[in-house]
């Protein structure tokens, strides 16, 4: 897959080739969001017992969502060479929807973070997808063993130097929004 990069880009390395986190302190401290979403595909069994409210975990879908908060507020302790950011907002939302191959019906979470600083959240947005796919597979999975977690991807992101960026198979923001 073309990124669009060169490993002259990589800015998690010095000049001497080793591993540094980034110093952010000349950056302006800029409105920056981003937004991902993820899959999980899940049995019909298993999303009848979601979707009736019947699994025997209790909320299934209220506890991912808490779940994916949590893991968004706490990346920097996940991923070594991320910026501990204070978020302004972060909205997860968790629904049945088709899977992206067609195949099925299962669940999508998507994670939308939002800071005003030097750095973006887009890790932040995707840790707090797979948290959540992840509490939803542990809910699950007396229920559906064979669940598959995925595809999980950046949507898109804006503000900082690069500005803003969608991810080529994202759908168009809504009319009205500019931010999708």
């Amino acid at each position: 897959m073309e990124s669009g990069y060169s490993p002259h880009h990589l800015s998690h390395l010095n000049s001497r080739g080793e591993v540094h986190m980034v110093d952010v302190a000349g950056k302006a401290a800029t409105l920056r969001e981003a937004v991902a979403e993820g899959y999980l595909a899940v049995a019909p069994e298993a999303l009848a017992l979601v979707r009736e409210g019947r699994a025997g975990k209790g909320d299934v879908l209220a506890v991912a969502r808490v779940a994916a908060i949590q893991a968004a507020k706490r990346t920097a302790e996940l991923i070594p060479l991320c910026h501990p950011l204070p978020l302004s907002g972060l909205d997860v939302t968790i629904a049945e929807a088709p899977l992206p191959d067609g195949s099925a019906r299962g669940l999508r979470c998507e994670a939308s973070v939002r800071t005003t600083g030097p750095t973006g959240v887009e890790m932040e947005a995707l840790t707090a997808v797979q948290v959540g796919l992840l509490t939803l597979y542990d809910m699950l999975k007396s229920a559906d063993r064979a669940m598959t977690i995925g595809p999980v991807r950046l949507l898109h992101k804006s503000g900082g130097r690069g500005g803003d960026w969608r991810h080529p198979d994202a759908p168009a923001p809504a009319a009205g929004n500019a931010d999708g």
